[in-house]
């Protein structure tokens, strides 16, 4: 109880000493604070892209793999690969004899503009050109409509499915968007179904896209088009066993040679999450070191402050020891006062990291996190720079000779 009122003691003048040094203890502590608010607030928005990366890849799903062009080679001078055509993807869909649903897409645009009426978005919304398959191996879910008809795909026609961003803003006040004719440049299609929203990865929205038919795409496209197959296993159990068989198909098809590499690439949706969150794995080691780095000049400030605090106050140390205060006593009420101090910039600087790393996760539509075990390692780490600025002037504050402090001026 005796010890329990001594340290309740020293808080409040801690606190006394804090309130009479307003603008000195106010520096220190936003110094403290901007550390830690660079480690929590980074590492904050680093686990919000990761829960953004990993949740948008799982609602793709975890069992369907791709086969695309392979990109050039950084290997020696290089090396450019032909891409493969659309003849060469049909084939595939045709050939490949495995429990699995095979579609084909490909990149129309990502800066285009649609139209309804008086209506019109804004010059950022991707178009693909894809199969009837698509929607379903992609994991995405109509909220009205249908999905694209066989003939639709085979015959090229002037059909649209659009994401909840592009029916948002084209079609205000409840307005049933199927059946309606918008104009996607100069060409008018029939909207046939409206998508349920996917929200935002890292910036982009899948909620800004639209989807017309794969032939209508190779109809209207100024450019020479990549095209994307898009395998979803029935069984994830079987995904290795797809794959291999997906990878010998192919290289007969693109008639390779035994022994030759793949002029092609494919890969798992889970293996592109993994790939992104290894490229950000040293964001944390990163985070931590600029952290430590301003708290480093934090605890410096702070060992200064208390110098200065303990030479300020030789004549309150004298008179404390003279009417009987031990010497560790004095340097416990020098260690509490700079606890306090940290406690309180690591508290600032909690509230302000969870705040800036929250606003990456606005915008990328991940929820918002508080990242509990960054919080638990800022306390600590706040508490272990305190107790090392504040050993040394508090040990020098116990070891004072009363009479000597006493005849300071």
């Amino acid at each position: 109880m005796i010890k329990k009122n001594i340290f309740i003691e020293n808080f409040k003048i801690a606190l006394i000493s804090i309130r009479t040094r307003k603008l000195r203890s106010i520096i220190t502590i936003l110094i403290i604070a901007f550390g830690i608010t660079a480690l929590v607030g980074i590492l904050t928005a680093i686990d919000a892209i990761k829960f953004s990366l990993n949740s948008n890849f799982s609602s793709m799903g975890a069992n369907t793999f791709t086969i695309q062009n392979r990109s050039f080679s950084m290997r020696g001078r290089g090396q450019v690969y032909e891409k493969f055509s659309f003849n060469e993807a049909k084939e595939f869909s045709e050939r490949f004899d495995f429990p699995a649903s095979v579609s084909i897409h490909t990149w129309v645009s990502s800066t285009a503009t649609l139209q309804y009426l008086s209506e019109s978005t804004n010059p950022n919304i991707s178009v693909r050109g894809v199969d009837e398959h698509y929607l379903n191996s992609s994991g995405y879910s109509l909220v009205s409509g249908r999905n694209f008809s066989e003939p639709e795909i085979m015959n090229g026609d002037r059909a649209i499915i659009i994401g909840s961003n592009v029916n948002d803003v084209l079609f205000k006040g409840n307005i049933e968007a199927v059946g309606k004719f918008l104009f996607l440049g100069s060409s008018k299609y029939r909207i046939i179904g409206t998508l349920e929203s996917k929200g935002a990865s890292i910036g982009f929205s899948d909620d800004n896209s639209v989807f017309i038919p794969l032939q209508n795409a190779r109809n209207i496209a100024q450019n020479e088009l990549n095209f994307i197959i898009s395998v979803s296993v029935t069984n994830p159990e079987q995904m290795d066993a797809a794959i291999n068989e997906a990878t010998q198909l192919f290289r007969i098809i693109r008639k390779i040679p035994a022994g030759r590499e793949n002029d092609f690439e494919i890969s798992k949706r889970e293996r592109l999450a993994e790939m992104l969150n290894e490229n950000i794995q040293y964001g944390p080691i990163a985070a931590t070191i600029i952290g430590l780095i301003t708290l480093i000049g934090a605890a410096i400030g702070l060992m200064n402050i208390m110098l200065v605090t303990v030479t300020e106050r030789t004549k309150e140390i004298g008179t404390r020891k003279a009417i009987g205060a031990t010497p560790e006593r004095i340097r416990q009420q020098f260690l509490i006062e700079s606890l306090v101090i940290g406690q309180m910039g690591g508290v600032l600087g909690i509230i302000f990291g969870i705040f800036t790393g929250n606003i990456v996760s606005y915008f990328i539509g991940s929820p918002f996190i508080i990242p509990w075990g960054w919080i638990v390692f800022g306390v600590l780490l706040c508490f272990l720079v305190s107790i090392i600025s504040g050993w040394y002037p508090a040990k020098k504050a116990s070891v004072m000779d009363p009479v000597e402090s006493l005849r300071y001026e």
